[in-house]
């Protein structure tokens, strides 16, 4: 695919990224720095961190406003994109703060789409794979309506990534806002709290402290892990297309979670063993996504390696631990 960058027309756009101190976010605004976007980023410090933008200080290109987007967006000037990643992501946050989840991906996402409706900019809802649930399809494709239990503990980041699903897609069909959905698998990279929850950080957090992975179940459960230079490159890719409909982003390959456990101990030459803890109510079975849709159209595909991206990922912890 013959890539679109942002100065193709010779102008410099303006990119809104909500979330911009998160794992994601704060890679997604290196990203489009680097292809010449002057870019807002906005967050709350709920989840982001400051030690991720730290280095955008005195970037000219780079503004800042700590807000709560479940507030009103005010912005002079024109904007090009707005990107709509605020939202807590791990087990650990949404379980704490399941109000927050819920408002974020609700209120959150109405006043994100509406600053995009203003400025006439196009919209990216960085939504995720566990809008499937606990999924009766495998691989899961875009066209699979999901296995949520909408009360469960789960529920409330299930749901209110659902919801923004439906309103992004609401302003859409009746605004005209140019919008695109990319439904994010598992994925990993530096930047990623220590004790997030997450199985990647919690795995290499405990391997290099020599003490037992906490596989939860028989760790038969599977999972695909994606380096998230090859995510934000598919997002990126996402945005600048014209497809508005939903678009699954993640590594296909697939293995078991003890298998995972596994293989972080070899990386890491740990001394640690394997804990087995009992499985977590709601916790899906099976997590691989169908990636023919962003193959096709985005001509995209992931590039990093699992030893690579895990070897990255492992010096990163090794600084933080």
């Amino acid at each position: 695919m013959r890539r679109k960058t942002a100065n193709s027309s010779g102008s410099r756009p303006t990119s809104v990224v909500t979330g911009a101190a998160g794992f994601l976010g704060s890679h997604l605004v290196d990203l489009l720095l680097a292809r010449g976007h002057r870019v807002i980023g906005i967050d709350n410090f709920v989840t982001g961190r400051v030690d991720n933008i730290a280095h955008l200080g005195g970037n000219p290109g780079f503004k800042f406003i700590e807000q709560d987007v479940t507030e009103f967006i005010f912005l002079e000037g024109p904007v090009q994109y707005v990107w709509h990643f605020a939202s807590p992501a791990s087990p650990i946050d949404y379980l704490e703060l399941p109000i927050q989840t819920l408002k974020v991906g609700s209120l959150g996402t109405h006043k994100a789409l509406g600053l995009a409706k203003l400025k006439g900019a196009r919209f990216l809802l960085a939504s995720t794979s566990e809008i499937y649930g606990d999924p009766l399809e495998h691989p899961q494709t875009e066209e699979y309506w999901g296995n949520v239990n909408a009360i469960g503990p789960r529920g409330c980041y299930d749901e209110a990534k659902r919801f923004a699903e439906a309103l992004t897609m609401a302003y859409h069909k009746e605004h005209r806002v140019a919008t695109r959905i990319v439904r994010i698998f598992n994925t990993y990279g530096p930047r990623m709290r220590l004790h997030d929850g997450r199985v990647v950080p919690a795995f290499i957090s405990q391997a290099l402290k020599h003490r037992p992975l906490a596989v939860f179940g028989r760790g038969q459960q599977t999972r695909s892990f994606c380096y998230v230079s090859d995510l934000i490159e598919g997002i990126y890719r996402l945005m600048l297309s014209e497809y508005d409909q939903p678009v699954n982003i993640g590594n296909p390959v697939e293995m078991t979670v003890l298998e995972f456990a596994k293989e972080i101990i070899r990386a890491t030459g740990s001394r640690s063993k394997i804990g087995f803890r009992p499985l977590p109510q709601d916790d899906p079975r099976q997590r691989r996504p169908d990636i023919t849709r962003a193959t096709k159209i985005l001509r995209w595909a992931p590039q990093v390696p699992l030893a690579e991206g895990l070897a990255r990922t492992i010096e990163y912890f090794r600084g933080k631990v």
